[in-house]
């Protein structure tokens, strides 16, 4: 696929949809080759510290879900570090006129740790237009889901919110659980009523 091609898979509400990231989120990055190669080495170390945690609270009693969230979180940050360390190195540059070449004679387009992420998950459910009465945005297109992603920012995602909904039974999963004394209690004002 050339950059920006894309097709429907159901009606025009999910679209396969090729675009290249260079960056973090929403297409953010840091200011040329020096802030690429930063966020490179910053995704290997916050790598590096997911799989510490998740050994370290291995040996310790947890939440079977603390350990399936973080280990989405780490799946999806390994996705993303691979695609941008190798992707530049194995592809000629896309564009929107032509398709990038695998293993191309004259070398990939970057180099290591210096590659973009490619995504092509596109969900623009709900179309519309700002109302005019809406300040900076009225009239505007709107579009919810407008990023484009992949599966490891899925899996990120998904990890995240599940730590983010269930985080008092993952960190404090004591707090919620009656204590035994507590039970022993009610039962004796139970009885001397």
């Amino acid at each position: 696929m050339s950059l920006g091609q894309e097709f429907k898979i159901l009606g025009d509400w999910f679209i396969i949809h090729f675009t290249e990231n260079p960056g973090m989120a929403f297409g953010l990055e840091f200011a040329g080759e020096y802030g690429k190669l930063a966020l490179s080495i910053f995704r290997i170390i916050a790598i590096i510290g997911i799989i510490y945690y998740i050994y370290h609270i291995t040996r310790s009693k947890v939440s079977n879900g603390l350990l399936i969230s973080l280990s989405l979180i780490l799946a999806g940050a390994m996705g993303n570090m691979i695609d941008s360390a190798f992707y530049g190195m194995l592809f000629s540059s896309s564009n929107y006129f032509e398709v990038a070449r695998f293993l191309p004679a004259e070398g990939g387009y970057t180099t290591f740790l210096h590659g973009k992420v490619v995504d092509m998950f596109y969900f623009p459910i709900i179309q519309g237009y700002y109302p005019s009465w809406v300040p900076w945005l009225g009239g505007d297109e709107f579009v919810f889901f407008r990023p484009v992603f992949n599966l490891a920012d899925t899996s990120i995602s998904v990890g995240v919110f599940l730590m983010i909904i269930f985080q008092k039974q993952f960190f404090h999963p004591g707090e919620s659980a009656k204590t035994p004394e507590a039970d022993e209690n009610t039962e004796v004002v139970e009885q001397q009523e």
